[in-house]
C-alpha cells in the first residue's frame, strides 16, 4: 500500500513533523514525503492514505500575506533560517488543486503554538474539512503538534508523538483494509 504525506513548513518544525510521520508510516507504507509545491499529483491519486499538514497562521491555514510576515521575520533573525520561496503557492492554494480524494483515507495535522487551540486556531482542522469536501475519508481527528514560539523548535517530546500518531493511523488503515477483505469473501 502507498502513502502520501503533504506539507507546508516555514521554519522547519512542520517539516520535523511530516518526516516523522513519514517514518513511521514506512513500516507499513511506500511512503512518498514531498512539500507541497514539489508533490506530484499521481503520488496522491494513487495513495491509499493521504496526510496532509502545515503551520497554524493566524488562526488557521497560511496565507500569502502570513507566509510574507514569516518572511520579514527570518529577515530580521539572522539566526532564523526560512524553508521554500514564501510566494509559493502554500497549503492552503494547494489543497484546492490536489486531486479528488474518491473515498481515499486522509489525516490532517498541524503545528501550532502551547496554547490551548481556542486562542491559536488549529490549521488541521480546515484541512481536515476541506479534504472531507474533496472526497477523503478522515481516519482520525486532526492532529496538533505544539512549538514553543512561532520560529520554534517543537515542545519536548512532539516528535515521539508524532510518531505515535502515525503508528495508529497505520493500525487504523490496515484494520480497515482486514475488514473490507472480510466482507468482499
Amino acid at each position: 500500500m502507498k502513502a502520501c504525506v503533504v506539507y507546508e513548513s516555514l521554519f522547519g518544525n512542520t517539516r520535523q513533523v511530516a518526516t516523522q510521520i513519514a517514518d513511521g508510516l514506512s513500516r507499513t507504507f511506500d511512503v512518498r514525503v514531498s512539500t507541497t509545491t514539489d508533490t506530484a499529483f499521481e503520488d496522491v491519486a494513487s495513495a491509499a492514505l493521504v496526510v496532509v499538514g502545515g503551520p497554524t497562521h493566524a488562526h488557521g491555514l497560511s496565507s500569502p500575506a502570513t507566509r510574507e510576515a514569516a518572511a520579514s521575520t527570518a529577515e530580521e533573525d539572522p539566526a532564523l533560517e526560512l524553508e521554500g520561496d514564501p510566494a509559493s503557492p502554500g497549503l492552503r492554494e494547494w489543497v484546492k488543486t490536489m486531486p479528488d480524494g474518491c473515498g481515499q483515507l486522509a489525516a490532517a495535522f498541524d503545528t501550532r503554538l502551547d496554547k490551548s487551540a481556542i486562542f491559536t486556531g488549529s490549521a488541521a482542522k480546515t484541512v481536515s474539512k476541506r479534504l472531507r469536501r474533496r472526497g477523503y475519508d478522515p481516519l482520525a481527528d486532526p492532529e496538533s503538534f505544539r512549538v514553543e514560539d512561532t520560529e520554534g523548535p517543537l515542545v519536548g517530546t512532539e516528535a515521539e508523538r508524532a510518531r505515535a500518531w502515525c503508528e495508529y493511523l497505520a493500525e487504523q488503515c490496515l484494520e480497515l483494509a482486514r475488514n473490507n477483505n472480510h466482507r468482499r469473501r
